[in-house]
């Protein structure tokens, strides 16, 4: 059987979809994510092949010092609007969102990654499904945290990687704040 049936009747790829973004010629921001990563790349279509032309990986945030989980809203926005900024530099002014066959829900962490990118300087197409500024600066995380601080061992429980990192969980709309600046500086 040819491989893109495979890949059909896997549930991989939906061919329809992929060939309406391709005739559009515009390059294409594919958001992947896992339990502790969010991959955002940016693929342009070449007749022999896509051709990954960026990408990065929110782990890379801690480089800029991000202390907090690498696969929640705040730690999607920053990682598009990083990839936002770089793409900026090579000449990349649109992109159209691949989202492929992940569940689209409203005010998910592919949004807040694509709403980064769109911040950043990006034409790209994101509709209203994106997360309000509040939560994209984690103010849900930070109001969760002081409801579990009545029961330390829940919270440290929860909160491990924060607390482990000399971080309180109560301030990361603060620390949002310093890495974007970190970001802005960087391109």
């Amino acid at each position: 059987m040819q491989r893109q049936f495979l890949r059909r009747i896997d549930k991989k790829t939906d061919y329809k979809q992929r060939l309406a973004l391709l005739k559009s010629g515009i390059p294409r921001i594919v958001v992947r994510k896992s339990t502790s990563n969010i991959h955002v790349q940016i693929i342009k279509y070449e007749r022999n092949g896509d051709r990954t032309v960026l990408e990065d990986v929110s782990s890379n945030l801690k480089k800029l010092g991000w202390k907090a989980h690498c696969s929640n809203i705040p730690a999607g926005y920053l990682i598009g609007y990083k990839v936002g900024k770089n793409a900026l530099i090579i000449g990349i002014k649109e992109a159209v969102a691949d989202i492929g066959l992940q569940n689209s829900t409203k005010e998910n962490i592919i949004y807040a990654v694509l709403k980064g990118i769109k911040d950043s300087g990006i034409d790209i197409n994101i509709g209203d499904a994106v997360p309000d500024d509040a939560k994209i600066k984690g103010s849900h995380i930070s109001s969760y945290a002081k409801l579990l601080k009545k029961d330390k061992n829940i919270f440290e429980k929860q909160f491990s990687l924060y607390l482990k990192n000399n971080m309180d969980p109560e301030n990361i709309e603060k620390h949002f704040d310093e890495i974007k600046e970190k970001i802005q500086k960087m391109v």
